[in-house]
């Protein structure tokens, strides 16, 4: 665990290897891109999903599935399902800022109420990261995050009779904000995003904020950069040595991470970033 204000930082040796799948070594030992957020060769990869609720080949699963509308930012908005048993882990994971159950019910019924909301509704199943991070920084106020969940929810509870599964139990409106958890109400706005690592290549920085996969560390000089950590699996990691990083107002809560970590380090990004929401990319090592 790595709390809110204090230092991360990493230096990546050699190459990137494939992570295998389902707890298994990649039996090709192969090299995967440094810009692959999956940190998986293509055969791992098949087999890593191939086994996933998404691949739908668990249709007999026991388990309650419940539905929800997760919000990411003005206009980003998706509908997915996760495990019971999970709570709002799934919601944590994808970063999303807001969020509200719609239903509990068996697996299928999920994924068919799924399927309905996202024609009906016009929402997509799945948002790209990068524009979760374009939005991050410019966030509406709780009150109006609320209510763009509660009129999506409402129109979703329209479609109750007509291809709502009546398997699938609907859940009361309950929007749940996760700005205060994830540090974004109290740590300045991303500028510049990790694109890879690479050989060499040195990411530290105080960590100031984190939604999902992604790392919002201060560096000075730099603003604050954020570093999905689905970058790192694959590659050996080495700490960097140990100095003073900047300080700044962070909120104190702890965070889980990847790797481990000293408590202070040398602020610095030696690797290619690219600008949040521009497009921009700033190459190789600086």
């Amino acid at each position: 665990m790595l709390a809110y204000g204090a230092g991360l930082g990493f230096r990546a040796l050699g190459e990137r290897h494939c992570v295998g799948a389902r707890g298994n070594v990649c039996p090709l030992g192969a090299v995967v891109p440094g810009r692959s957020t999956g940190g998986r060769c293509a055969e791992c990869a098949r087999l890593d999903r191939a086994h996933s609720v998404a691949a739908d080949t668990m249709a007999d699963d026991p388990r309650t599935y419940r539905v929800y509308l997760a919000w990411f930012g003005p206009g980003l908005v998706k509908v997915g399902i996760t495990g019971e048993e999970r709570g709002a882990a799934r919601l944590r994971e994808q970063g999303a800022v807001a969020f509200s159950w719609l239903g509990r019910g068996p697996l299928m019924a999920a994924r068919r109420t799924e399927e309905v909301l996202r024609a009906a509704l016009g929402v997509p199943d799945r948002i790209p990261y990068a524009r979760k991070r374009s939005v991050r920084g410019q966030l509406p106020g709780g009150e109006e995050r609320a209510a763009e969940v509660a009129e999506l929810y409402g129109r979703a509870a329209e479609l109750e009779g007509r291809g709502w599964p009546e398997s699938l139990e609907r859940l009361p409106l309950e929007v749940v904000d996760q700005v205060g958890i994830f540090g974004l109400d109290r740590a300045p706005a991303p500028v510049r995003s990790v694109r890879e690592l690479v050989d060499g290549g040195v990411v530290a920085g105080r960590l100031v904020a984190a939604a999902g996969p992604d790392l919002h560390l201060a560096v000075a000089g730099g603003g604050v950069v954020v570093l999905d950590t689905r970058l790192i699996t694959g590659w050996d990691l080495v700490a960097v040595p140990d100095v003073t990083v900047p300080d700044m107002a962070v909120p104190d809560v702890a965070v889980p991470l990847p790797v481990s970590a000293p408590a202070a380090v040398q602020d610095d990004v030696r690797v290619p970033l690219i600008d949040i929401g521009g497009g921009g990319v700033q190459g190789g090592l600086f």
